[in-house]
Order: structure tokens, then C-alpha cells, then sequence
């Protein structure tokens, strides 16, 4: 049996815990396992495992991506893997005393014009303060070749960390500046966040951060959002972002601090909330809550996103939002018989050039297998039409022993041929993991 797996601080805190059910779907492409982790063998996975970001690619298809554990020293690596499924590590994180050069990396990486890669980590670096006993993580940059630059560490001046602590993903601009989010720190916490409550920074390429906007600035319940999650630019250089919880809507699991909401954010850093969610009311937020995800963009500018829970069975949602704030559920997920659509869609979305959006989601599909937590699949690929209509592509665990893989906690990206890559956290050939549950993560493959 798969348990749902504390892959990270993070994901604890934002406390993904997904109520089962049961589920049935069928899938429609054939998949193809192009790296099985943990194929090296040994206590520590020196290939890496448990793979939980989204892949990119370079102009010559080869995919990049890191993994949570594993690595030389256990604590995640950098990867990469050519399209005939032969994998490198490009670095193994803490490599340095004390994990000076970063732990457990976080999902997603990015390239810049020069063929550098750039990421961040959960824990690690030279700042171990009172709320990092760790480290309170870092931004890295990794040449072509695997050489490591740290180039910020975070929590740099006092306890209360006001440069932020727990980075997530980066984004990066024509210049080379780099963007991104903390899960916690900043200055605000209103009596809601005890390690604050996130912000939004940048970095130039010498490592200079400069504070944009740090959340929770208002003093009613974080109306603003607190623990916001990824970035993504629009043409005209503002920021676009959700948090997981704060709004104006008070009527969540977790608590009277908001159900999450999308915002955006001014290169001057101006924040306006789009919408907050929540806002329909009812027991399960028909409208969506607990935004997980960074967004997407159509040529219209109409914003796409998730929600982990809500929905009309309160299991997630795929969302449209207009330029203007205006919100429209596209799906609710476990709309079918035993949830055979899906349950909790994981992070991230893609979109075709036809307006299609491609995502996975981490529980549901055709097979209990050894997914069965209570009920519940082993996760699948999902297509939605601009109109809302949804097709399961792939369900998990149609393999004896989940040798396909099981439970994708990343997005998806997408080539010129309409191939979809994507990685799971557990399942594929090897068995060597310290965490239950067969596999220790894959990289794959769908094709029509």
C-alpha cells in the first residue's frame, strides 16, 4: 500500500491531507517509463528518488527535473535524462558541511539564456537560525556542466527571517533577474504565521535580493493571502501568483485565515487580489480553495489554475479567470463514479495552442493497486477542454507492482508533437526506498 508521503516541510505545512474515496477510470494514450529512480541501487538512491517537479526542456529534448530524495548524500539531486531515458546527475545536494549548498530541492527548474540552470531548496544553507534548524534553504544556480553556485541563502538577518524561509520555484525575465516566492518569513504575521506568512523576492544574478511584497500586510486575516505558491510573468512584466490560504472568505478546513486566492503583482510591487476563493460559500467552496499551483495564461489573457479541495465534491477544481477577475469552474473533479475522473490535482497546468489544459492529479483513476489509501487511486493524466470538458489520458498503476508509476504530484510539459512528460513521486521497477509503498518515482511519457 502507497501512503501519502511527507515529501517535504513544505507540503506538511500546507497541510495536503486529501480525503479518500473510491475510484474507476480508463485511459487513452500509451505510456512509456523513461527512467526508473533508485536504478543504482544502495540505501541512498545515488540516482535519485521521488521525483515531485515539473520537467523543462533544452533545444535538444533532453528533460531536466530534480528529485526530493536520493542522491549521494540523500538529500535530492539535479537531473538529467535524454530522450532515450539515459539519466545523469548533475548534482547531489549537500555535498557541502552542514548542507551549506542546499537540501531537498524544490520543484522546477528554469533555464536562462546561457544554458544555466536555476532552483531552490526546501532547507540548507549557511543561515541556521532558531526556525531553520537545517538551514532555511536556498536559490542555486548549476552550469551545463553540474558546478553548484549558491546564490542566496535565506534567513540572512534575524530569527524571524524578514528575506523569507522555505523558497518555492523561480521565474526569470529577459535580464536574467530572477523572481520567486517563500513559503514562510517576511515581517507579517498577525498572530496567523508564526514563521510569517510569505513573500515575493528578487534576485539579480550577483545575488542581491530585494524584497517586492511580503503577505499578510493587512490586519484582518491576511486578506492579502498568506504562503503563496510560484510565479508566472504576463507580457507586460507583472507577476501572477496564488496563495494557499488568506482572502476574504473565512469558511475553510484550516481555519478563519481565507481559502487562498490569485493575485498579481506590479514590478514596482503592487499587489491586487483577483479573486479569493471560497466566495461561492457551501460547504465544499463550489468555487474552488486552497489554490496549489502556479498559473497559465491563454492568448486572451484569461488565467488557469487549481484548487487542491472545493468543487462541487470538494476534491479540487481546474479554474478560469478573466483578466478582470471574473472566475469559472471548468471541472470538479470526482464528477464521475468513483471519482474515475480524478481527485486533488496536483501542481501546475499546460496548455496547447488550441486552448486545451493538460494536469495530473495525485489520487484517482482506473486502479487501486497498491494505491488503495483508504480507497483511493494512484492518480492519473487528465486533458480539459476550453469548455470544461475533461478526458482522463492515463490512469496509474495499470502495471502489476505500479511499474508505470504512481501518484504524479508535478505538472506536465508538452512538445511540438503533442507528447506529454510529466514524473511520479512513487511506483516504476526499483523497490529500494525507505518510504512505503513500490517505486521510487519515474519519468514518463504519453503519446497519442
Amino acid at each position: 500500500m502507497i501512503q501519502q508521503i511527507p515529501l517535504t516541510k513544505r507540503r506538511a505545512l500546507k497541510g495536503l491531507l486529501v480525503l479518500a474515496a473510491l475510484l474507476g477510470a480508463a485511459w487513452a494514450q500509451t505510456e512509456t517509463v523513461l527512467y526508473n529512480f533508485c536504478a543504482h541501487g544502495g540505501d541512498k538512491c545515488s540516482d535519485g528518488s521521488a521525483p515531485i517537479g515539473a520537467l523543462i526542456f533544452d533545444q535538444a529534448g533532453n528533460l531536466y527535473g530534480t528529485t526530493s530524495f536520493g542522491g549521494a548524500h540523500g538529500r535530492g539531486v539535479a537531473f538529467k535524462v535524454t530522450p532515450k531515458g539515459e539519466e545523469t546527475v548533475l548534482y547531489s545536494f549537500c555535498t557541502l558541511n552542514d548542507c551549506a549548498d542546499g537540501s531537498f530541492p524544490q520543484p522546477g527548474l528554469i533555464f536562462d539564456q546561457q544554458g544555466n540552470l536555476y532552483g531552490t531548496t526546501l532547507e540548507g544553507g549557511t543561515h541556521n537560525k532558531n526556525l531553520c534548524r537545517k538551514g532555511c534553504g536556498v536559490v542555486f544556480r548549476l552550469s551545463p556542466e553540474g558546478g553548484e553556485t549558491v546564490l542566496y541563502s535565506f534567513c540572512a538577518h534575524d530569527n524571524f527571517c524578514p528575506d523569507g524561509l522555505s523558497p518555492d520555484g523561480l521565474a526569470i525575465d529577459q535580464k536574467g533577474t530572477l523572481y520567486g516566492t517563500t513559503y514562510g518569513g517576511g515581517v507579517h504575521n498577525n498572530g496567523l504565521c508564526y514563521e510569517g506568512c510569505g513573500l515575493v523576492f528578487k534576485l539579480s544574478s550577483e545575488g542581491k535580493e530585494t524584497i517586492l511584497y511580503r503577505f499578510c500586510a493587512h490586519n484582518h486575516n491576511c486578506v492579502d493571502g498568506l504562503n503563496p505558491n510560484g510565479l508566472t510573468f504576463d507580457s507586460e512584466g507583472n507577476l501572477y501568483g496564488t496563495t494557499m490560504l488568506g482572502g476574504v472568505h473565512e469558511l475553510c478546513a484550516l481555519g478563519s485565515v481565507g481559502c487562498g486566492v490569485v493575485f498579481k503583482l506590479t514590478p514596482q510591487g503592487k499587489e491586487t487580489v483577483l479573486y479569493s476563493f471560497c466566495a461561492l460559500g457551501g460547504g465544499n467552496c463550489t468555487d474552488g480553495q486552497f489554490p496549489n499551483s502556479g498559473l497559465a495564461f491563454d492568448q486572451k489573457g484569461n488565467i488557469y489554475g487549481t484548487t487542491e479541495f472545493g468543487g462541487e465534491s470538494g476534491t479540487g477544481t481546474v479554474f478560469k479567470l478573466t483578466p478582470t477577475g471574473k472566475e469559472t469552474v471548468l471541472h470538479s473533479f470526482c464528477a464521475l463514479n468513483d471519482c474515475s475522473d480524478g481527485q486533488a490535482p496536483s501542481v501546475g497546468l499546460v496548455i496547447d495552442q488550441k486552448g486545451n489544459l493538460y494536469g495530473t492529479t495525485y489520487y484517482g483513476g482506473a486502479y487501486y493497486g497498491e494505491c488503495d489509501v483508504g480507497g483511493s487511486g494512484c492518480g492519473v493524466v487528465f486533458k480539459v477542454a476550453p469548455k470544461g470538458e475533461e478526458t482522463v489520458l492515463y490512469s496509474f498503476c495499470a502495471q502489476n507492482s505500479c511499474t508505470d508509476g504512481a501518484q504524479p504530484q508535478a505538472g506536465l510539459v508538452i512538445d511540438q508533437k503533442g507528447d506529454l512528460y510529466g514524473t511520479t513521486v512513487v511506483g516504476g521497477a526499483y523497490d529500494k526506498c525507505s518510504y512505503y509503498g513500490p517505486g521510487c518515482g519515474v519519468v514518463f511519457k504519453l503519446t497519442p
